[in-house]
C-alpha cells in the first residue's frame, strides 16, 4: 500500500509497510528527497525518509538505567549494535489518509522499550510538516529519543548551511570517540553555504539550533526541527548521489554518555513529541 499526498505542485508518498517512511517528495517535478525506486525488497533505507523511534542511531550493546542493565540486541544484519530503534522496520497502521494529510500509528517495542507512536504528515504547496509522538507503554521510566532520517539528493551543486558549536567524532564502530563534543576540524563549518566533504562524513553535531538550508541547483530546501538539538550528517562521499541530514533529539549512544544528553525520561504514559518541517522554493 502506498499513500499518495498532493498539495499544489507538491507530491509525496508514504509507505506504511516500510516504517511509515516517505517514498518520494517532489515539487514541480524536482526531488526534495532522494526518490525511492519502488521495490520493497530494497528495504527501508532505500526510501526518501525514515522515522527513528524510540531512539536514534546506535546503542553499544545496552545500558544501565536506574541501576538496572538493559540489553539492546542488534536489529540489522551486518550491524554490531542496535540502530535507529524499531519504527523504521515495522509496518504501521493507517489511522487516516486524506488528500494532503496522513496519520499512522505503531504499537512498537525494542529492548526494554514498549511504545505507542503516532506520526502526522501534513503536506502543503510549499512544505511538509512531520510530527512524531511517542508514548511510553512500559511499566517503568525509560529514556526516550528519536528523530527523522531524510535522504537528500547530492551532486556537485549541493550546498548546506547550518550552525552548531561542536561535533561528536566517531570511532571505528561508528560510536562517539569522545565523551563530549569537540571543536570542528579545520575545513568543516557551514555557517555560510558550503559543500560537504568530498569523502566520508558520519558525525553528530552538537548545539544545533534546529534550522538548516540546502541548495540543490534550482531548488532551495529549508529545515526547521523542534525537540532536536543534534543533527547527524552522513554521506559516503561526493559520488554517492545522496547525503543524510538527520534532525535527532540526542547524539549517538547517548544512553552511555555522561548525563545521557538529549534523552528524555518518560514515566509510563509519558509522551515525547518531535517535529520537522521541510519547506522549498526556487532559487
Amino acid at each position: 500500500m502506498v499513500i499518495d499526498l498532493q498539495a499544489g505542485e507538491a507530491r509525496a508518498t508514504v509507505i506504511p509497510a516500510l516504517g511509515a517512511g516517505i517514498g518520494r517528495l517532489d515539487w514541480r517535478g524536482m526531488p526534495v528527497l532522494r526518490p525511492w525506486g519502488g521495490s520493497a525488497e530494497d528495504g527501508p533505507f532505500a526510501l526518501g525518509m525514515n522515522l527513528l523511534v524510540p531512539f536514534s542511531n546506535r546503542i553499544a550493546g545496552g545500558f544501565v538505567w536506574d541501576g538496572a542493565w538493559h540489553e539492546v540486541a542488534p536489529n540489522l544484519p551486518g550491524e554490531d549494535f542496535a540502530i535507529h530503534g524499531d519504527g523504521f522496520q515495522r509496518e504501521w497502521a493507517v489511522e487516516s489518509a486524506g488528500v494532503a494529510e496522513a496519520v499512522l500509528t505503531l504499537r512498537g517495542g525494542i529492548g526494554p522499550w514498549a511504545h505507542d507512536t503516532r506520526v502526522v504528515y501534513a503536506l502543503e504547496a510549499g512544505g511538509l510538516e512531520c510530527r512524531l509522538e511517542m508514548v511510553n507503554r512500559g511499566e517503568g521510566d525509560l529514556p526516550f529519543g528519536g528523530g527523522f532520517h531524510p535522504w537528500f539528493p547530492r551532486d556537485a551543486q549541493t550546498r548546506v548551511q547550518f550552525c552548531c558549536d561542536g561535533y561528536w567524532p566517531e570511532d571505528r564502530w561508528h560510536l562517539p570517540a569522545t565523551t563530549a563534543p569537540v571543536t570542528l576540524p579545520e575545513g568543516w563549518g557551514w555557517e555560510t553555504p558550503a559543500p560537504l566533504p568530498g569523502d566520508w562524513i558520519n558525525a553528530g553535531f552538537a548545539g544545533w539550533d534546529g534550522g538548516a538550508t540546502i541548495w540543490q541547483g534550482d531548488l532551495r530546501v529549508g529545515i526547521v526541527a523542534t525537540g532536536c538539538e543534534t543533527t547527524v550528517v552522513y554521506s559516503p562521499g561526493a559520488d554517492s548521489g545522496f547525503f543524510c541530514f538527520e534532525p535527532v533529539s540526542h547524539p549517538v549512544d547517548a544512553v552511555n554518555l555522561p548525563d545521557t544528553p538529549g534523552l528524555v525520561r518518560l514515566a509510563p504514559g509519558g509522551k515525547l513529541t518531535l517535529t520537522m518541517s521541510l519547506s522549498w522554493d526556487a532559487t
